[in-house]
């Protein structure tokens, strides 16, 4: 393209003549609209250290206002709660990729302890350190440096209406149906439960189902994952994500992407405002005390934080009423009625309901069919011994099953055994009895938290099982992956775990 080197008596008028309209104009609108522009203080506020504290102010729900209605400064970041891996943000700001807190001051928890790079996760000390967050990941903005990259005639600050939970991690854990149920979205509940949590001193010592419910959470955005990255090979992360969530919109790293490009321009920056939001990373979940050195479980620092509180009072967590709400939503979607009453104490199931998990079908991870055999054998003699008291014994191949059947079959279990493995995720839908247990057969020598952790935040016990010899609270072994933890040839001896099962139900055990 070619341009004139001069201009012409008539291109200067017309230029002068566009100049003066334009500014004519301008001011036209700045008056007539200014109604709706954010008036951003530009008086200078110095930055000081100090001790973060919570938000103590009400927490409610944040109404759903567009930002360029809300009249005078711009909303400065505070938050609500926080764990390591867990924080509950008011007015989240992100630009280019950036996640800024807007204060005058530098009362926040480290970093470090909210967010990572979000890579995927070698337990090596050279990717730890890759893991650590730079000013590109989370940073500082004053209210001053905020009007300066995102204000002018019209701000350049949009909301994104409702509550949004942020998933600062890859994919390597998420498409895994116990690593995105029972650790991520298990954490979410509790956090996000707990963060609401009213509860009385009357409801303190019930153990109420029908807890008010926290507000709903608008959008779930997956950073670092495309729409593959969360889904699992059988299909029940899906499932559970329409079941447990029906309104919940899904973003993934495609449209998280669009956002930050949206927000950087050759001429002007943009930002996005996150009234409440809800941000969950791993690697930060990894660096606190109890995660990182205790359960390896990231929802067990959302857990214990709100425990410590007293935002999960000890008897929800032994009726497991703080994780009622998505039991009760997946159940009703698979088809199921849910009934639940506020007593003072767990009952005695209705019906004893064994469900053996077997594992015979995959390639690792299971017994060997003598052990196999033996254990089958075993609980039909203890069910047919029984069979005056209506004991039932469900030998359960998931991947025969569809899922509606699937969460069926863990909605009536009193019992759940297997060998350590996805399907034992199923605990998550059992009903809250005084006798619910889940027996976990681990190779001998070997012992892992995920659903030893995660059955006992339940209220439910967990029994851990060398052949013939088994492990309860608080003697449970060290965590270890000898050989053969993986292998196809692990032992159980059945009569050992029938005599088990009944001397748990008897509360001999």
């Amino acid at each position: 393209m070619f341009f004139r080197s001069s201009f012409s008596r008539r291109d200067s008028i017309l230029l002068m003549l566009g100049a003066l309209l334009t500014h004519f104009l301008t001011i036209i609108h700045h008056h007539s609209f200014s109604d709706t522009d954010i008036d951003i203080n530009t008086h200078v506020q110095h930055i000081h250290d100090v001790l973060w504290r919570e938000d103590a102010s009400p927490e409610l729900q944040i109404p759903s206002i567009p930002l360029q209605a809300i009249h005078g400064d711009l909303p400065h970041t505070s938050i609500v709660h926080h764990a390591p891996g867990w924080t509950l943000f008011r007015n989240l700001y992100m630009s280019n990729g950036t996640l800024f807190l807007l204060s005058s001051n530098r009362s926040f928890p480290e970093f470090r302890l909210m967010i990572s790079s979000g890579i995927h996760m070698v337990n090596t000390p050279e990717n730890a350190a890759l893991s650590e967050p730079t000013l590109q990941h989370m940073n500082y903005i004053t209210p001053l440096e905020a009007r300066k990259r995102w204000g002018g005639t019209k701000n350049r600050v949009w909301t994104v209406e409702g509550n949004t939970l942020l998933v600062n991690e890859p994919s390597q854990f998420l498409g895994h149906f116990y690593h995105l149920v029972a650790e991520l979205f298990f954490g979410v509940q509790a956090f996000w439960y707990g963060a609401f949590s009213a509860v009385s001193a009357v409801d303190a010592h019930s153990a109420k189902f029908t807890h008010p419910a926290p507000p709903a959470l608008d959008r779930v955005i997956f950073a670092h994952s495309d729409g593959n990255g969360w889904r699992d090979h059988p299909g029940f992360n899906a499932y559970f994500m329409r079941a447990a969530y029906p309104s919940l919109a899904i973003e993934d790293k495609q449209e998280w992407e669009d956002r930050i490009a949206a927000t950087s321009g050759l001429s002007v920056d943009r930002a996005w405002h996150f009234p409440l939001v809800l941000l969950s990373d791993r690697s930060a979940s990894h660096r606190g005390a109890l995660c990182g050195s205790q359960t390896q479980r990231i929802a067990s620092e959302a857990w214990e934080y709100m425990r410590e509180k007293s935002r999960l009072t000890p008897l929800e967590i032994k009726v497991g009423g703080w994780w009622e709400p998505i039991r009760a939503s997946v159940l009703k979607f698979s088809g199921l009625d849910v009934v639940r009453k506020d007593r003072d104490d767990l009952p005695m199931p209705d019906k004893v309901v064994i469900t053996y998990v077997s594992r015979q079908g995959t390639s690792r991870r299971r017994l060997t069919d003598e052990a196999h055999d033996s254990l089958v054998t075993a609980l039909e003699e203890l069910v047919e011994r029984k069979k005056d008291e209506g004991w039932e014994l469900n030998v359960m191949q998931a991947e025969r099953m569809s899922k509606d059947a699937q969460v069926h079959a863990a909605a009536r279990t009193t019992i759940l055994l297997g060998v350590h493995g996805n399907g034992l995720t199923h605990l998550l839908f059992m009903p809250p009895t005084k006798v619910s247990t889940v027996i976990e057969i681990f190779y001998p020598g070997g012992f892992a938290h995920d659903y030893h952790w995660t059955t006992r935040a339940l209220g439910m016990s967990h029994v851990a099982v060398w052949n013939d010899t088994y492990y309860t609270h608080p003697n449970e072994p060290d965590i270890d992956y000898p050989e053969g933890f993986q292998g196809d040839y692990i032992p159980v001896h059945g009569p050992t775990v029938a005599r088990m099962i009944e001397d748990r139900i008897a509360q001999r055990l």
